[in-house]
């Protein structure tokens, strides 16, 4: 059996594609594991993909890149994966936060959040590139003061599309999504 496992930043990130991908890709088959953090998620990527031999699994390791310079840190991450005798891991960086991806579908927000407001928000300079924004969790909370980090994620999982999404990073995960989601079904 074909699947993906995700390694993760965060818990966050795996209650998102938890609830995104079972409604985008329903026969995609997938794991997520999360970590606590960017150094407990790079300590723990050499660990697992030396030791998972599992056959037709795929790895992808996806990151916030969090104001770093984004091509750096793919890099450092996919030397981690080449020297722990995966090179064939695909490494994904969601620019800046996961939030972005959030900020990237202002409908979406509208409906998860129910505040109709929200829909006009990529109107803003601040918001018409969403993977600029410096800290979008941050900027979330000015525009829904309850926002949480997890019961945001789950929110947002039920309703981001990928046709209206404007986030470049959001959009590269979904294509590789797409991809092994047409690999695996063949």
């Amino acid at each position: 059996m074909s699947r993906i496992v995700f390694l993760l930043e965060e818990f966050s990130m795996k209650v998102f594609l938890e609830g995104l991908i079972p409604r985008l890709y329903p026969k995609l088959q997938f794991l997520c594991i999360s970590h606590e953090g960017k150094q407990d998620l790079e300590k723990s990527i050499p660990k697992k993909l030396r030791a998972w031999h599992e056959p037709g699994v795929k790895f992808i390791i996806l990151r916030d890149n969090d104001g770093g310079d984004c091509l750096a840190l793919k890099l450092k991450l996919k030397n981690l994966c080449a020297d722990s005798g995966r090179p064939d891991s695909l490494v994904r960086v969601a620019c800046q936060e996961l939030e972005s991806w959030y900020i990237g579908d202002p409908d979406a927000m509208a409906e998860a959040f129910g505040d109709a407001r929200l829909s006009s928000i990529g109107a803003r300079a601040i918001y018409r590139d969403p993977d600029s924004v410096r800290q979008p969790s941050a900027e979330i909370r000015k525009l829904v003061p309850s926002f949480q980090k997890v019961s945001g994620a789950r929110r947002m999982a039920s309703k981001l599309s990928i046709d209206r999404n404007t986030s470049k990073s959001f959009q590269i995960v979904m294509k590789s999504l797409a991809k092994f989601n047409d690999e695996f079904s063949h």
